[in-house]
């Protein structure tokens, strides 16, 4: 890190899994550089090795030999997702379209994540599910022969969506999926690179059978969550500008730091360029004075998981901020509504919940306290920014669940704050 402060963020999770699990059905050899190496991520290799991929071990350049469509096996014994919401629910919509049973378990934070919308639109196409409690894991899959599928999620999720692409996909079956607003794109995007006929409008995503998937050759930008906790800091210290480089800059994704620059931020992009089907480019961030906002509606599913760091910037920056139309992060690795208000107020700022998301008011002072993150890496890494600051004095209770999607954080926050 020079005294500028750059930053390189690990690779995208969300790329990182989907290279990954399309690399184990495609027909010949993927070439992957510079995947995650996060826990999330290695617990979709563990599931895939579990399946008879021959997924290596991670590391900064990988080949992945495909076992193409219908090559995957019967496990042998349960697949264990781990906290990874993202290995459950895509390799959900794998299994399926396979004639054999799948058990999938988690940890105690993932287990009480629902399940039922992804357990609805694969029954409706064959798949047969059984829940030990309620609708979250453990959870069995018995697969088979499924049929095409047209289906609306009546909301926003990239993870449904690419549950029932990867069905259809698999199973050589056309589908098409609408939603109540566009969510991130990666899988339909990494899919038309492997030759698969997608067609999208501004809210629903439909897919054509194939025959096989063609390989991957892709280096993996770096994640835009990731980035936007050195964006935060870039705005919020005292002086100096940070830059994050080679960060996916797909328009899905860019919502956090899109409403920074609206709520009064020197922010931009820089040196864009095409990467994995999706742009990449460095983000710049420099000392800001932030406004007021409010953030409803669409602009909600393109920052769902920076919500919280968002919070934390409206409680540093001084200013009020009201989040609406969030009710999914009830149903987060922890409930992001709740635990993001309580954590604000154990600190020293002032914040409420709503039923579908909270309001944090503008009182710029030291903040100061304990903060219980609940395991969850969002909410560290929100908070961390935050005890980063100069002035501030927060203790973190479990810094080490950033492991999940940031193995690297404190080392690359370690002074940005100053």
């Amino acid at each position: 890190m020079t005294a500028r402060g750059i930053v390189r963020v690990p690779g995208d999770k969300s790329i990182s899994h989907r290279a990954l699990i399309l690399g184990s059905i495609a027909n010949g050899k993927s070439k992957i550089r510079g995947i995650l190496r996060s826990a999330d991520v290695m617990s979709t290799a563990g599931v895939l090795r579990s399946l008879g991929s021959s997924v290596p071990d991670l590391s900064e350049s990988l080949e992945l030999g495909g076992l193409g469509l219908g090559g995957l096996r019967a496990p042998g014994s349960s697949l264990d997702a781990g906290n990874s919401g993202t290995t459950v629910r895509l390799m959900s919509g794998l299994v399926a379209a396979h004639a054999f049973t799948s058990r999938f378990e988690g940890d105690a934070s993932l287990s009480r994540r629902p399940m039922k919308r992804i357990a609805e639109p694969l029954t409706a196409m064959g798949a047969t599910f059984e829940f030990a409690r309620g609708d979250g894991l453990p959870m069995t899959i018995h697969g088979g022969n499924l049929a095409g599928i047209s289906w609306d999620t009546r909301a926003a999720s990239a993870q449904t969506k690419s549950a029932i692409l990867m069905a259809g996909v698999a199973a050589r079956v056309p589908v098409s999926v609408r939603e109540s607003h566009k969510s991130r794109d990666h899988t339909e995007r990494m899919l038309s690179s492997m030759g698969v006929h997608v067609q999208t409008d501004e809210s629903s995503v439909r897919i054509s059978p194939v025959a096989s998937l063609t390989p991957l050759d892709i280096t993996v930008p770096g994640d835009p969550s990731s980035a936007a906790y050195i964006v935060a800091l870039g705005v919020l210290r005292r002086s100096g500008e940070v830059e994050v480089p080679d960060v996916c800059v797909n328009a899905t994704r860019t919502g956090f730091v899109d409403t920074l620059a609206a709520m009064g931020a020197d922010v931009e992009y820089r040196d864009r360029v095409s990467a994995a089907g999706d742009d990449a480019a460095t983000i710049v961030a420099r000392p800001s004075t932030l406004g007021d906002f409010t953030v409803e509606g669409d602009s909600v599913a393109s920052m769902i998981d920076e919500l919280p760091l968002l919070a934390c910037v409206a409680a540093a920056a001084g200013v009020s901020l009201e989040v609406t139309g969030a009710g999914e992060l009830r149903v987060k690795e922890s409930d992001r509504i709740g635990t993001v208000v309580e954590n604000l107020i154990a600190i020293g700022a002032q914040a409420e919940e709503l039923p579908d998301g909270f309001r944090v008011f503008g009182d710029r002072r030291p903040l100061a306290g304990r903060v219980r993150t609940g395991g969850d890496h969002r909410i560290a890494m929100s908070f961390g920014v935050l005890g980063a600051l100069q002035g501030n004095a927060i203790v973190i209770d479990d810094p080490d669940c950033v492991g999940v999607s940031y193995p690297r954080f404190w080392d690359d926050i370690a002074g940005l704050g100053s």
